[in-house]
């Protein structure tokens, strides 16, 4: 083997060795589905890919910074927000989010956690803007269901049912709502990514995901709860009142109707009877005129002299078939 021949196995030998080396320190790089990458160089960005493949970058000096492509989410801290009404509710929210620019969020954040620091504080300053601006109904409700199916109920019920609605103040219709918590979230989500696409950020939604009452707000609202049950049932216990008065008084006609139909036919009843009672007595004294004066003078007797102890004068004419010695006048 000659000299030269040494020389070039020797040179193909390093170089092989330096492009071994070169592998193992990792000029190649790839990007999976669902991510992207910043590439910089001595602090600088000088690259950013968004797709996924195979990729190479300066060994030594080249850093590689994955972030997620896909959505991301962000669970906000429960905040104690005044509504229109100054009234105070507890609101919890949910979020959507992804990054839009790698590049600005690497210049903004650099990391992950840093970003959700930022944006919960977007978040929150978004919600309590909306929120304070708009009426309760409209946080906690996405629709005027209520309502509608509120007047289709009582355009279906009987006339009692709509006299209790009448005497009840509660049975009123809900507030109009003329937004609702769909577009409240809608308002949120755009008054958030007014402030976040310097940071190369875009926020999908932001969602209310729980809105209960605060302390003192829960006493009002059970307090009113309690009022309007007790008005209802004062409701309906004024409707049976006034019905029972009207079933009674209907009785009391019945009854009275009923008593002064019986008097009438009694009275008829006994006007017949006296009548014929009159009749078989005519025809008994025309039969036997002496025998029905000795009939009647024996019931006068019966009536009159029954209690009686003693008899003072028998002279009267009253007394000629009692005391007559042929017992006749």
């Amino acid at each position: 083997m000659t000299k030269s021949m040494k020389s070039f196995f020797a040179t193909l030998i390093t170089v092989i060795v330096v492009l071994v080396i070169l592998l193992f320190l990792g000029p190649l790089y790839i990007i999976n589905e669902g991510n992207q990458v910043v590439v910089t160089r001595f602090g600088s960005i000088v690259s950013t890919h968004t797709e996924a493949g195979l990729y190479i970058k300066a060994p030594f000096i080249d850093q590689v910074t994955t972030y997620p492509k896909l959505v991301l989410s962000l669970d906000g801290d429960p905040q104690r927000i005044p509504t229109k009404e100054n009234q105070y509710i507890i609101v919890d929210t949910t979020s959507r989010w992804i990054i839009k620019d790698p590049a600005l969020f690497y210049q903004n954040f650099t990391s992950l956690n840093n970003a959700y620091n930022k944006l919960s504080d977007i978040v929150d300053s978004s919600t309590r803007t909306v929120i304070t601006q708009n009426r309760l109904s409209e946080i906690v409700r996405s629709s005027n269901i209520i309502n509608d199916a509120k007047e289709e109920l009582e355009s279906e019920t009987d006339e009692d049912t709509k006299e209790i609605a009448d005497l009840v103040n509660v049975n009123t219709v809900n507030e109009i709502v003329t937004k609702g918590r769909r577009e409240l979230s809608r308002q949120m989500t755009e008054a958030a990514n007014r402030l976040v696409p310097e940071y190369g950020i875009e926020i999908i939604d932001i969602l209310p995901r729980q809105v209960k009452y605060s302390d003192e707000l829960t006493d009002s609202v059970y307090s009113k709860m309690i009022k309007e049950r007790n008005q209802i049932a004062q409701a309906y216990r004024s409707n049976g009142e006034g019905k029972k008065a009207e079933w009674l008084g209907k009785l009391e006609n019945k009854k009275q109707t009923i008593s002064s139909e019986a008097y009438r036919k009694s009275e008829e009843i006994k006007g017949n009877a006296d009548a014929e009672a009159a009749r078989i007595y005519a025809e008994s004294y025309n039969k036997d005129p002496e025998f029905y004066t000795f009939w009647k003078s024996m019931e006068s007797y019966k009536k009159t002299m029954k209690d009686s102890n003693a008899t003072y004068s028998t002279g009267m004419d009253y007394f000629d078939y009692l005391y007559s010695p042929s017992g006749k006048r």
